[in-house]
């Protein structure tokens, strides 16, 4: 199967409810289903043997470096991006003084607190800096922050709220040219836009598969290139992260000296989230059996469309009529205008009222209606949401 069109029918939540919502979670597909009904049956009847369970995860991990183009011992698994980001951060060397550069406007909780943490135990700075228009990670700014004390730079490679994408790769190599490391987090990208992490030219990456990629709760990807993973000393370890030589069992115990799992697989800790390992890689089998380049164009496709309907009704899109900064995210409403589940502006509490009560699934973020597009979605799931808005009172 090629075609995206015909991809909708692998997904029976797409015909029962207009859904868009995949930012939040993202509809299963009878593959993945099927394939965890298959993972269940072999854990009901036979137990399951260890040879099987660590195919699950070898088999998801390279599909993963392959959607972003790195290599398997680059990519860590771990149990979602609030794990990774902070696997990846703690492992930094960090000096007394060092700082971090973040846009905690623009960041989802989950990649600001861990740096206040960090600022209390490991005394280091957090330089802050403010989104000039409350939508648009300010990339300028982020790099005039940098000084010689700064080791990191982290930000979204699409927000969460206006769900802007962030040109990542001007900023990560502003950041080499200054010896600063960058860390993205892709939880909202991965899966909807083409990344190519050795392009991007980023140090590291934390994603989670239940959003564009798919699948579950429970399991996530961290990529950190090579050269740094090699430098880089996890604060937890267990034995998945530990180099015992190819032919040693995994209960193996190295007494005193030990070496840590090439690259980013030191940072593999215990018992994998095997069932979650067999929806991804079911899940990631379909995305890049369709082309991650043709999901693209397809959700860029309908959020225009949507963004240009939506503005063309009068209401307040985010960014004004649609340009590169759109990808699958469509948002209504001023940002920062309300709390996580409504709005300040009685009239975008009243409009997602009304899509909700017509089957439209949709989240309100930090003031906005978020409109989030999955590869199942079609113009008629557009043109149906911009009718009900057209008939809204």
């Amino acid at each position: 199967m090629t075609d995206i069109a015909g991809a909708r029918a692998l997904f029976p939540g797409a015909e029962a409810q207009t859904y868009m919502d995949v930012s939040v979670r993202g509809l299963l597909s009878s593959r993945v289903r099927q394939a965890v009904d298959e993972h269940l049956d072999v854990r009901m009847h036979q137990g399951g043997e260890k040879a099987y369970f660590h195919s699950l995860v070898a088999d998801a991990r390279h599909l993963f470096a392959t959607l972003v183009g790195a290599e398997d011992d680059e990519i860590a698994v771990v149990k979602n991006v609030s794990e990774g980001l902070n696997a990846f951060a703690t492992a930094l060397p960090w000096q007394a003084g060092d700082n971090v550069v973040v846009c905690p406007d623009l960041e989802h909780p989950n990649n600001v607190f861990l740096w206040y943490n960090l600022q209390r135990h490991r005394d280091i700075a957090v330089r802050e800096v403010e989104s000039p228009d409350g939508e648009t990670v300010p990339v300028d700014r982020l790099v005039a922050a940098m000084n010689e004390r700064t080791r990191l730079v982290t930000v979204p490679s699409i927000s969460f709220s206006p769900g802007f994408v962030t040109d990542v790769q001007a900023l990560a190599r502003e950041a080499r040219t200054r010896g600063v490391l960058t860390l993205v987090d892709a939880a909202q990208s991965v899966g909807a836009i083409a990344t190519d992490v050795e392009a991007l030219d980023i140090d590291a990456l934390a994603v989670a598969t239940q959003k564009s990629l798919l699948a579950f709760y429970g399991l996530g990807f961290l990529y950190v290139r090579r050269a740094v993973a090699e430098t880089l000393e996890p604060v937890y370890l267990a034995r998945y992260g530990v180099d015992m030589g190819p032919d040693a069992h995994e209960t193996a115990i190295a007494a005193g000296n030990f070496a840590y799992a090439s690259g980013a697989r030191r940072f593999d800790l215990g018992n994998y989230n095997y069932l979650g390992a067999a929806a991804t890689r079911a899940a990631l089998g379909l995305i890049l059996e369709l082309g991650i380049e043709h999901i693209e164009q397809h959700l860029r496709g309908l959020s225009h469309r949507l963004a240009l309907g939506l503005h063309d009704l009068g209401l307040p899109v985010a960014g004004g009529a649609p340009g590169p900064q759109l990808a699958h995210i469509v948002a209504v409403g001023r940002s920062g205008g309300g709390r996580h589940y409504t709005a300040d502006d009685p009239a975008m509490n009243q409009l997602y009222a009304r899509l909700s009560e017509k089957d439209v699934k949709l989240s309100i973020r930090r003031g906005v209606l978020r409109f989030s597009l999955g590869l199942y979605n079609s113009e008629a799931d557009v043109d149906r949401v911009l009718e009900i808005v057209a008939k809204a009172d």
